[in-house]
């Protein structure tokens, strides 16, 4: 067997039932698990003659008197081994103690299996340095209105001008974008901008959920509907009526499952599993996916959660939003127990900005809030940022670098400049189209898709704006 399929997931201080959702979670992924009920036995574990397959300890129980002490004793006997501490939801300050006390990444509890996957995907990663890139997995902020979300770039002030277009209306809505992007920000916005939020908001991830078993969390079942069903189970549709159903990672649904998703949204009525009648239900869907829907997705269900799709642009395709982003962040964080005011030098913005940030904006605040943790002085400079820079220059992964950042652009975005940018990477001027195309965009996200105002403010006619939409292939769903 080859050394990277030896990979052993060290559990300290988990119950027998924790220990089999973890290693059923971890196992997807290749990782074997073994576990330790304390201390002494973690690191005798960790000396044992099999101590080297163990490639990262989960540690399961976050607490402020005990952690410390067990990371020392893990770090004493491997120091560069990857520390994930989990705790009950609710604090951020538990994960500035565990950070602090030298853990390389901090999950809440209920935890999502592809939060757990995306860490442990992470720190495993040899080409990354320990603690600086690994993603910060948690929501680290509070949630904000959509016409408060932070970002300037055209193709993102459009996505929120599609954004608040929809949420007015009770169409499904299907948000693209890749991993760590803000979809389920995004999602919950608009469900807070909509006539359904005084309704419930219940969200739902397709890719983790086992195929055997997606019917009955989304429909619900009955007693006896199969092996193992004692009690009856209420949906999440029915759970979700008269609010909203996130389902994330809408395209990993089963075929089957589509087809009755599609019905359900045909005539607003659920059959649970095992269920002769049905339950009428008033639920809005909105869905997020990380790619386009597949080709074999069900046709009449992509055609009708696709009636409104928000294309959130990844983060190295707006970078000029990186400043505003990063002291947004720091200025969260400052409110936090535990932390402290901070500034960013323009140094560390040109570093950050270079980056390509394949984990998107989860990844930019993950790494702030580790630099706001060990940072010494008052304002966070690019030596705060080592491993960014490096990966920055060494990276041979396309998705982890963004091409050179011209100086007047870099310089535009941190003094606050509007962000339509008129120069290539090569310092030429970009073709006036282009130009174009982005000041149209800016305006509809400026005045949030009304079209007779952007009209109005560009000086033109409505007519004269939908033609340049259609000439300059920009989405007039916005």
């Amino acid at each position: 067997m080859r050394e990277e399929t030896l990979r052993s997931l060290l559990l300290v201080d988990a119950d027998a039932h924790e220990r089999r959702q973890l290693s059923a979670v971890a196992s997807r992924a290749g990782w074997s698990t073994v576990g330790a009920a304390d201390l002494e036995t973690a690191v005798a574990l960790l000396q044992g003659p099999h101590g080297r397959e163990v490639r990262a300890a989960i540690l399961s129980s976050w607490n402020g008197e005990a952690g410390p002490e067990l990371i020392a004793a893990i770090r004493q006997s491997r120091p560069s081994l990857p520390i994930i501490a989990l705790a009950d939801a609710g604090s951020i300050a538990l994960a500035v103690d565990a950070m602090r006390a030298g853990a390389s990444d901090y999950l809440a509890k209920p935890i999502a299996p592809e939060r757990l996957l995306d860490a442990l995907a992470a720190h495993a990663d040899r080409r990354r340095a320990v603690g600086e890139l690994a993603p910060l997995s948690e929501k680290i902020a509070p949630e904000l209105p959509l016409d408060q979300m932070v970002g300037a770039s055209p193709q993102f002030r459009t996505a929120l001008a599609v954004a608040a277009k929809a949420a007015r209306n009770r169409l499904p809505i299907l948000i693209v974008g890749e991993a760590g992007s803000g979809k389920e920000t995004i999602a919950r916005a608009i469900h807070h901008a909509s006539l359904r939020s005084r309704g419930p908001l219940v969200q739902l991830d397709c890719k983790a959920i086992a195929a055997n078993i997606i019917d009955s969390e989304l429909f619900g079942h009955m007693p006896g509907a199969f092996p193992g069903a004692f009690a009856e189970r209420v949906g999440k549709l029915v759970e979700s009526d008269t609010g909203t159903l996130l389902l994330d990672e809408i395209g990993a649904l089963p075929a089957e499952t589509q087809a009755k998703l599609d019905r359900v949204l045909a005539t607003g009525e659920v059959r649970p599993v095992g269920c002769n009648g049905s339950n009428s239900v008033d639920v809005r869907i909105i869905a997020t996916s990380s790619r386009a829907l597949p080709e074999d997705f069900h046709p009449g269900l992509a055609e009708r959660i696709a009636s409104a799709t928000v294309a959130l642009p990844p983060l190295r395709d707006r970078s000029g939003d990186i400043p505003a982003l990063a002291r947004h962040f720091l200025a969260r964080f400052a409110d936090e127990p535990g932390m402290r005011s901070l500034s960013i030098g323009n140094d560390a913005l040109t570093v950050l900005m270079r980056y390509g940030w394949p984990g998107n904006v989860r990844q930019l605040a993950g790494v702030l809030f580790r630099a706001a943790l060990q940072a010494d002085g008052n304002s966070l400079t690019a030596d705060d940022f080592p491993h960014i820079a490096i990966q920055s220059r060494f990276s041979g992964r396309r998705g982890d670098i963004s091409p050179d950042i011209g100086k007047a652009s870099t310089d535009a975005a941190m003094s606050g400049a509007p962000g339509v940018t008129l120069y290539e990477q090569d310092g030429h001027l970009r073709s006036l189209s282009d130009i174009e195309a982005d000041i149209i965009r800016l305006a509809i996200g400026h005045y949030r898709g009304r079209m007779t105002e952007v009209a109005r403010r560009l000086g033109i006619g409505r007519s004269t704006l939908y033609r340049k939409l259609s000439e300059l292939g920009i989405d007039s769903a916005a």
